[in-house]
Order: structure tokens, then C-alpha cells, then sequence
């Protein structure tokens, strides 16, 4: 919860810093006198680029089931459940924090976690996954989602999307403007330069929004290895799953799901991938190790 209010109370600094450096420069009374509603832009640029990654997160454990066709479990559906679930529940409680819902997807070998809130969070893994790794190493990648949910990693990408999109929609709108009447000098409200400026520039900031959100995630993955390697008291069973999943071809996930799955991102498009490659995880993990080992 206090997450969340983080979530919030950033967003609404967010908006009283733009008002502040847009009237200093003046760009509130120059879009005023062009017509453009000041206010109006703000207020949409808050409710479409926060609050569309905000109803997001909130939606994020229902959609993550639908889409996925995850099944939740109790434990008594066999002995495979049975210790995946107090598997989770001792991670959690290692961890600090509340009992995930545990779930079964079908599907390729993979695994994430998701939720608005940490005490009520949802981990869910693929048959394949449980098909193709031994027990120590599914611990191991439990052992890495639940680093995800303590760490507040679903939180804290849904705020820095949530801003980005923020500005990403009212600078767009600006540039807009600026285009479509210091340029074209058009006088007549908003003309056809202003609606392809924009969404010329919706795409273009979007992608450089998508940079450093990517840059996040993978950073977050390093943390989330490094947390799983201190739930379990050692990395090595981190390491060999990893190195399971290297000669593994990883399921797909949803969209909304790519940045919490155990493994995903890569190739070509290095810079926007959500995840490091595998091989800098181990070296990441095996360095750290030899570090406590000395």
C-alpha cells in the first residue's frame, strides 16, 4: 500500500512540477492564447498516460490468469502442488512479505509474478518449466519472483511508465502546437500539422520512453536474481537454472507480462528488451558469489 501512495503522490508531483516549469517558461499562457487549454492537456496527458498504467496494474493479477489460463492451486491437487505452494509460502515468509496466490499456467517453460500489492501478489509457473527443471532449480526461480514481489518491482515499473507516459503525451501535445502554429502558422484552432505532429512525436517519445523503461526492468532482474540467491542461501541454484533456461526455449507471455517473466528479451533489439541476456545473469550471479565466498 504505501507503494502505491508512492505511485500517487509521484504522479501528482509530476503534474505540479510541469504546471510550474510550463508557467515559468510560459508556455501555459502561450498555448492559452493559441486556444489550447492549458489545464485540459495536463489533466489528459495524467488520466491517459498514469491512469491507463495505473487501472493496469490494478487489473494486473485478473488479466495475468485470462490470458495465461493460470489455475490457481491450494496444495491439494497433488504432491507437485502441494510443494509448490509451501514452497511460495516459505519463500513469502522469508521474504516478509504476505502469501502469493500460486498458480499453473500451461505453456513452455517460464514463470512470473504480478500484482498491485506485495502481501497480495500472484506467482504462477509453466508445466514446462516444472517439466524440465529439477526441484532445486524451480526453488531457485520461485526464489526470484517473490524477490520481484518484496522488491516492489510492479509497482515501481507501472511509476516509471506511468510518468513517461505522462510526458510523453503532454510534451507530444506541445510540440504539436508549436509546430502547427509557429511553423505552419495556422490561426484557425487545431489543424492537420497539429494532429500528425503529435502523432509523429507520440511515437518518437515513445520509444525513447520505451528505452528507459527497458533499462529499468533489466536492472530489476539482476536484483530479483541477487534476491533469490539470499532467500535460498546460496546461488548456485539460481545459476543452474539459468543455465536450464539458456538451453531452453523460453515460453512467450502476454505483453502486459514479458517484463516479470523469468526469462524473455534479448536478440536484436537489445536496448528495449526487458530482460539481460543470460549469460551476463550468471556472470552477475557467479561474481557475486566469489564475493561471498572470499
Amino acid at each position: 500500500m504505501k507503494r502505491v501512495f508512492l505511485l500517487v503522490a509521484t504522479n501528482l508531483a509530476v503534474l505540479l512540477l510541469l504546471t510550474v516549469v510550463a508557467s515559468v517558461l510560459g508556455i501555459d499562457r502561450a498555448l492559452e492564447q493559441g486556444g489550447i487549454n492549458f489545464t485540459g492537456v495536463l489533466v489528459f496527458a495524467a488520466l491517459f498516460g498514469f491512469g491507463g498504467a495505473f487501472v493496469s496494474l490494478l487489473m494486473s493479477k485478473p488479466i495475468a490468469k485470462w490470458s495465461t489460463g493460470a489455475r490457481v492451486i491450494d496444495g491439494s491437487e497433488g504432491s507437485t502442488e502441494y510443494w509448490l505452494v509451501r514452497t511460495v509460502e516459505r519463500l513469502a515468509q522469508k521474504a516478509g512479505i504476505g502469501m502469493p496466490e500460486v498458480a499453473i499456467y500451461e505453456g513452455e517453460p517460464n514463470a512470473f509474478a504480478t500484482g498491485a500489492f506485495r502481501d497480495s501478489a500472484l506467482v504462477a509457473v509453466s508445466t514446462g518449466l516444472l517439466e524440465s527443471m529439477d526441484r532445486d532449480e524451480v526453488e531457485a526461480v520461485l526464489g526470484h519472483e517473490i524477490a520481484h514481489v518484496a522488491n516492489g518491482d510492479m509497482v515501481t515499473l507501472t511509476l516509471i511508465q506511468g510518468v513517461l507516459n505522462t510526458f510523453v503525451i503532454f510534451l507530444s501535445r506541445v510540440i504539436g502546437y508549436l509546430v502547427d502554429r509557429v511553423i505552419l502558422r495556422n490561426e484557425r484552432g487545431e489543424g492537420v500539422g497539429f494532429y500528425v505532429t503529435v502523432f509523429a512525436s507520440e511515437i518518437v517519445l515513445g520509444l525513447l520512453a520505451s528505452l528507459i523503461v527497458a533499462w529499468f526492468s533489466r536492472q530489476r532482474e539482476f536484483r530479483a536474481d541477487a534476491g533469490s540467491a539470499d532467500l535460498l542461501g546460496t546461488a548456485r541454484p539460481m545459476i543452474a537454472a539459468l543455465n536450464r533456461l539458456a538451453g531452453l526455449q523460453a515460453g512467450g507471455l502476454p505483453q502486459q507480462l514479458q517484463a516479470f517473466g523469468i526469462a524473455g528479451g534479448g536478440g536484436l533489439m537489445a536496448l528495449f528488451a526487458s530482460h539481460p541476456p543470460i549469460p551476463e545473469r550468471i556472470a552477475a550471479l557467479e561474481a557475486r558469489h566469489a564475493r561471498r565466498a572470499a
